[in-house]
């Protein structure tokens, strides 16, 4: 068996071996505008490679504009919280989120609503925030 080894801050009751994804009860885990105050000020890391992929795609990788939809959550925004492994024999308890936002198309020329789903976990040291997803 593989030994997982945790880089959450919040490392109570992870699962046994390579599990992912595995419901963490009583979330959010995390303070959101704690959260939101790390990666404001570029305290914030894509954690698997899928997310860095994302985060190019919608963003042209940059993790300002990724900070700046991290600072438009509000509490009623959040989903759930899990546990998340980054394929690379780590885990991290991570809470989720969803956001809709009106942004403007110029290849459509219109506002249109976006979904932009995320899912994040605070670092170990409680310095960093570890960006484990983000897509539409």
């Amino acid at each position: 068996m593989v030994k997982m080894v945790v880089v959450s801050e919040y490392s109570l009751n992870p699962p046994e071996g390579e599990q992912g994804r595995v419901k963490i009860a009583s979330g959010p885990l995390y303070e959101l505008t704690r959260v939101q105050k790390l990666a404001a000020a570029g305290q914030l890391n894509t954690w698997t490679n899928r997310c860095d992929k994302t985060v190019y795609e919608l963003f042209a990788g940059d993790l300002e504009e990724v900070a700046a939809l991290l600072g438009h959550l509000r509490p009623g925004d959040y989903l759930d919280s899990e546990w998340c492994s980054n394929g690379r024999q780590a885990l991290a308890a991570c809470d989720a989120y969803a956001l809709r936002r009106v942004e403007w198309v110029a290849a459509a020329g219109k506002e249109m609503i976006f979904k932009y789903f995320v899912k994040f976990a605070v670092g170990k040291t409680g310095q960093l925030v570890l960006l484990v997803s983000c897509h539409l």
